[in-house]
């Protein structure tokens, strides 16, 4: 059983790459941005 799972897992990794060669690089979401915390509290007493 061990065998099947090992050769399944190459086959899947062979189709991946297959499909990457075809068609491109799966796309990657691109990263969300940090918010960065601004402290405004000088800015409103002068």
């Amino acid at each position: 059983m061990d065998y099947l799972e090992k050769v399944l897992e190459k086959l899947k990794e062979w189709a991946r790459r297959l499909i990457e060669t075809l068609l491109g690089p799966e796309a990657e979401p691109e990263p969300e941005p940090i918010p960065i915390p601004v402290d405004d509290r000088q800015r409103r007493y002068q």
